[in-house]
């Protein structure tokens, strides 16, 4: 982790509360919710180009204190008795001199005070969510073609006499 882009923190289940697609998913399993959130978030990151780690409190899950990739989204899950708040402001410290602007998604601001007070930006988890929402309109506008725009492109760049000729010469 030593380039200079972006960093987005993430405290992953302020998130899947935050989102109704989420919070949905969670009622029928926490792992799936997770999964949907680490997805979507690789697409952000993909997209954004910020580099993601996503936080999660470790006592929903066994395994504590363990890190990992997941796609290209580094996940996070707290030491015993480090809650995810607490996670988040160890790695800002950590983090804050190899890092152009560290931006920070939670619904508890008042949780992390001291890092914003440090220079770190908030994003709540509704604006994160409309930011992704914006990120998959974007990408599925540039790799699905307009099909009527694309279909008559060309017969509109073409004079009349010429798309005429064309036809002929197809119906031949």
């Amino acid at each position: 982790m030593t380039d200079g882009r972006d960093l987005l923190l993430v405290d992953g289940y302020n998130m899947i509360g935050g989102w109704p697609e989420l919070a949905a998913l969670s009622l029928t399993g926490m792992q799936a919710a997770r999964d949907r959130l680490l997805d979507l978030l690789a697409d952000y990151q993909a997209y954004s180009g910020r580099r993601v780690i996503a936080v999660f409190d470790a006592y929903r899950v066994p395994g504590l204190g363990r890190s990992f990739d997941q796609g290209k989204v580094q996940v996070f899950f707290t030491k015993e008795k480090e809650t995810a708040d607490e996670c988040i402001e160890r790695l800002v410290r950590e983090l804050t001199q190899r890092r152009r602007q560290i931006y920070v998604a939670t619904s508890d601001s008042t949780e992390q005070h001291v890092i914003f007070a440090q220079g770190a930006l908030r994003i709540s988890a509704r604006e994160l969510r409309l930011e992704v929402e914006e990120n998959q309109k974007q990408v599925k506008k540039a790799i699905e073609p307009d099909s009527l725009s694309s279909r008559h492109s060309l017969e509109d760049k073409l004079p009349r006499d010429v798309r005429n000729k064309l036809e002929d010469w197809r119906r031949q």
